[in-house]
């Protein structure tokens, strides 16, 4: 999975897991300028409550 695809799948589902924050974690420093911009987007978004921390089914 790339970021964009984590990305999309977040914002349409109002949940990221654990899982995937630590590959974030993992991969960050192999990440272009460009899917840097996205993981901070998507870090701005749980931090603003507007993407919850769970699982989804």
């Amino acid at each position: 999975m790339g970021i964009g695809k984590l990305f999309l799948t977040s914002i349409s589902s109002g949940v990221i897991t654990q899982e995937d924050l630590k590959w974030i974690a993992n991969n960050q420093l192999n990440f272009s300028r460009c899917e840097k911009t996205t993981a901070s987007r998507l870090g701005q978004l749980v931090d603003s409550g507007q993407i919850q921390l769970g699982c989804r089914l």
